[in-house]
């Protein structure tokens, strides 16, 4: 009778093995796959990273750009009358070339 029960606790035991092995494989095959994934999300966060480098220099290239411009304006602001009346010329033709654009835009679209 005892070898009668150690054969049926053999074959249990074999059984828990493979079911053991086939879930180690099972979770080796995840932890490969999160491996992976972790790599790839590693990887797109460094080119993000330096995509918001770039981003930050032309931001910053682009400020002072357009301080430069700012204190442009306000230096022919305070100018004399002629320079005045230059300055509203060409800021109706900058607001009427945008609805041009626009509209252009906008009849092109449909």
């Amino acid at each position: 009778m005892a070898d009668h029960w150690n054969r049926g606790h053999g074959a249990v035991d074999d059984m828990l093995d493979e079911e053991n092995k086939r879930m180690a494989d099972n979770l080796a095959t995840k932890v490969s796959r999160l491996k992976s994934l972790a790599f790839e999300i590693d990887k797109e966060a460094d080119e993000q990273n330096s995509y918001l480098d770039g981003m930050d220099s032309n931001f910053l290239s682009a400020t002072g750009l357009l301080t430069g411009s700012v204190k442009r304006f306000s230096t022919m602001v305070r100018s004399s009358r002629d320079n005045r009346k230059i300055l509203c010329y060409v800021s109706i033709g900058l607001v009427l070339t945008f609805f041009l654009l626009y509209y252009l835009v906008r009849r092109i679209q449909n």
